[in-house]
């Protein structure tokens, strides 16, 4: 159903990028309406990191959570996300990570699709506008912590 993505060109290392994504349980203070993060599992195997991790989302009345397999493949600069549980039906989400001769390039891609219909037609109206405040706080947080020169 939904799916987009952004690329943002950030004045910052990638090995710092990549740990603030990797950092899930950090979330709630910074990305727009996730109210709570858990990791459960957090494991390394050579060049492969794998986290599973739930994530509430939600404002006002409306709050959900779901479970994520997180997986990083260094070599690749890359982190590939997939739902194991809640409120979505699936969630194919990928981030990619090259630097720049000044900074880094992430590019972010999503697909989702809700189990509740009605609320997967809501969310196609207005998903570009949640990506864009998210790919937003990430910049920002980055920039707040990491910034190079």
């Amino acid at each position: 159903m939904p799916k987009a993505s952004v690329k943002r060109k950030i004045n910052c290392f990638k090995k710092d990028l990549i740990s603030l994504v990797l950092n899930i349980e950090d979330y709630p203070s910074f990305i727009p309406y996730c109210l709570n993060a858990k990791i459960y599992e957090n494991k390394i195997d050579g060049n492969i990191q794998n986290i599973v991790a739930d994530l509430t989302i939600g404002k006002g009345l409306f709050k959900d959570t779901y479970k994520s397999d997180v997986i990083y493949k260094k070599a690749e600069d890359r982190i590939i996300v997939k739902n194991l549980d809640g409120p979505l039906k699936y969630l194919n989400n990928q981030w990619h990570f090259k630097n720049l001769d000044k900074g880094t390039e992430v590019s972010f891609e999503v697909d989702f699709e809700l189990k509740n219909q009605f609320l997967n037609i809501f969310m196609t109206k207005s998903f570009k506008f949640g990506l864009d405040k998210i790919a937003d706080a990430f910049q920002k947080r980055a920039e707040e912590l990491f910034q190079s020169s």
